[in-house]
């Protein structure tokens, strides 16, 4: 199985919230690693090094070797917590990945041809994207690199399903699995602005006149004042 990235792990024996806190402050993230039918093990990553592969999608959809030790492990990220206000990795849970048993893995959609489809290109359609990743199922050796949905021959008004993606043999979705296909991607008509009804005219226009009007009972007022001044 192709392996892309590697991450150095130590193994921990300390759990719970104290400890996880200073390994926090000693730069370490805790993690856990699982499955393969082995017993959970508990580890600790370096932050430094492993902010710098957070950022990357591939770091999520493809198999990275966790070394602990002299000992190299093929794993797949199934949950990483990040802070909500700091740039920080809180926590990551990491399962063993075996040859011949099966993965699922959330995988990146990329959506090509979107503005020389003809639902948009000549129709003036609007181009809705429902969901950005889909979850697969397959041995490790089948992962595919990347999913790719060409969108350059859809019409106005036509949908594309997960059933529509475009998977190499041995790959399959696991909504269709389960028989829970869904929507995409669609093109669509922009919305046309709504006309106005005839309530909504006349409050604006009696909003117009209000302040006119009490401008004008204003001025009528003034020479009422000026003769009452003058007796």
């Amino acid at each position: 199985m192709k392996i892309s990235f590697e991450l150095a792990a130590e193994a921990r024996a300390d759990e719970g919230k104290g400890a996880s806190r200073r390994l926090r402050h000693a730069g370490r993230v805790p993690a856990i690693m699982y499955g393969g039918h082995r017993d959970p093990r508990m580890l600790s990553l370096n932050h430094e090094k492993l902010i710098t592969l957070v950022e990357n999608e591939k770091f999520y959809s493809t198999i990275i070797g966790v070394k602990v030790g002299d000992e190299m492990q093929a794993a797949i990220v199934k949950d990483l917590q990040m802070h909500p206000a700091k740039h920080q990795v809180l926590h990551v849970d990491l399962q063993r990945v075996q040859e011949n048993e099966k993965i699922r893995l959330r995988l990146p959609i990329h959506f090509k041809g979107e503005a020389a489809s003809p639902g948009v290109k000549t129709q003036g359609g609007i181009v809705s994207h429902r969901i950005a990743d889909v979850e697969v199922t397959c041995l490790p050796k089948d992962l595919p690199e990347e999913i790719v949905l060409d969108l350059s021959q859809m019409k106005l008004n036509e949908t594309k399903y997960i059933s529509d993606i475009p998977l190499p043999a041995g790959v399959v979705a696991t909504a269709v699995l389960q028989n829970k296909d869904q929507v995409v991607v669609s093109i669509h008509s922009p919305r046309a602005e709504e006309p106005e009804t005839p309530a909504a005219e006349a409050a604006a226009a009696a909003a117009t006149a209000a302040p006119a009007a009490a401008g004008g009972d204003a001025k009528k007022d003034e020479p009422a004042k000026k003769d009452a001044a003058k007796k």
